[in-house]
């Protein structure tokens, strides 16, 4: 099987549908490849099957790359309010759960099929279960790539790599798109795995593994970024969302800081437990603060535990400091195996930032997580995709 296209995607994912029924808009003749045995694998899992599809807070500051300005113009050009159209359009119920945050109703199947129903609806072609054996260029102006697959050999003038990070291998994650752009003569920075559950060893994992399933609301605080949410323990070590938010910003080695006590004043909340409850041991009113099983291994461990009244002025300072700069020795991550999303990749200083197209080979492109460019927890890498894929979409 061979054919010739206007564009040829690699990757069905959600940067990869979005630039092929934007193109094929556009009129033109489309073909999105991907290994996978069908597409938008990673979409059906995420949000627990719901599917987090964007976030209505967006803008360039939830985003991290070595360039923090490079998404601004793909964002800028397609919104969140523009993918929420056609989620209404096509009837698909949604909610907001929390800080812009949004979720269908029923099923992540949902944005796939609307994904899929568009692409077909123009005439996109799209292979499932195709590898890719190799891909070659050809020299001179009107080159073109050349896709040497399981399914035959297609051509394009156009090709954009829509191939996905590292993280959750077992979706079928590689490190395609990685070698495609270094073959092709692009940098890419280190990768390494974000949005990922922490790992504590040695002692500091001995102190908490017992707590396991315990969930507490923390103010995370690492490289002067800070994320409040709910922290879990895990047999591990740490996860749930402040955690995993501050893992992006987190690599080993750096001072993590908890306040087991947000948006408190610690030190004044001592003070005030000592003036109304005396006689109540330290164990006792923090656990009526943060849960009971946490709070008595704090006193085990961190903190001295006596009737409130037997503390001086200085003692309480060094308790209060203790919850809100509570420190965690995390020794590592859980790595791509359950990482939302791949931190570095494909250097942006190499691409259009309003068309993510190649400024070292024309025709080529890059989007989505294979870029250098990671949203933070909450619908921002989504967004991303949809942004990146309809810009390179609208221009090749």
């Amino acid at each position: 099987m061979t054919g010739h296209y206007d564009v040829a995607i690699v990757g069905g994912g959600a940067a990869g549908l979005m630039c092929a029924l934007t193109a094929g808009q556009r009129g033109k003749r489309v073909l999105v490849v991907d290994h996978a045995n069908r597409v938008g694998k990673k979409i059906l899992m995420s949000g627990g099957g719901r599917c987090n599809f964007t976030n209505t807070g967006t803008t360039p500051a939830n985003f991290l790359s070595a360039n923090p300005h490079f998404c601004k113009s793909a964002l800028a050009r397609y919104t969140p309010w523009h993918f929420i159209e056609m989620v209404e359009r096509h009837g698909i119920a949604y909610h907001e759960k929390e800080l812009g945050q949004l979720f269908c109703d029923i099923s992540s199947k949902l944005i796939v099929k609307m994904l899929v129903d568009e692409c077909h609806a123009a005439g996109v072609r799209i292979e499932t279960s195709c590898s890719i054996e190799r891909v070659s260029h050809g020299e001179g102006e009107n080159a073109s790539f050349r896709l040497h697959t399981s399914h035959g050999a297609f051509a394009a003038p156009a090709l954009v790599v829509a191939s996905g990070g590292l993280s959750i291998p077992s979706m079928g994650a590689t490190g395609f798109g990685y070698e495609l752009a270094r073959q092709l003569g692009h940098a890419v920075l280190p990768t390494r795995a974000g949005l990922v559950p922490l790992t504590l060893s040695g002692k500091h994992q001995e102190r908490l593994a017992d707590l396991s399933g315990v969930a507490l609301p923390v103010t995370a605080n690492c490289n002067g970024q800070s994320f409040s949410n709910f922290m879990l323990v895990t047999h591990r070590g740490i996860s749930g969302p402040s955690i995993l938010q501050i893992s992006s910003y987190w690599q080993p080695g750096d001072d993590l800081r908890l306040d087991l006590l947000p948006g408190r004043d610690a030190l004044e909340a001592l003070q005030q437990w000592q003036h109304e409850r005396p006689a109540a041991e330290l164990k006792t009113v923090l656990g009526e603060v943060m849960p009971k099983r946490f709070a008595q291994r704090l006193c085990e461990v961190w903190l001295p535990n006596k009737p409130i009244k037997q503390f001086n002025a200085p003692q309480l300072r060094e308790i209060a400091d203790v919850l809100s700069n509570w420190p965690l020795v995390a020794s590592g991550s859980e790595g791509y195996r359950t990482a939302e999303v791949t931190l570095g990749g494909v250097d942006t200083d190499q691409l259009s930032s309003s068309t993510m197209q190649s400024r070292l080979v024309p025709g080529l492109y890059f989007i989505g997580e294979v870029v250098d460019v990671t949203g933070w927890l909450g619908g921002y890498n989504f967004q991303w995709a949809w942004a990146s894929g309809h810009a390179a979409g609208m221009a090749v």
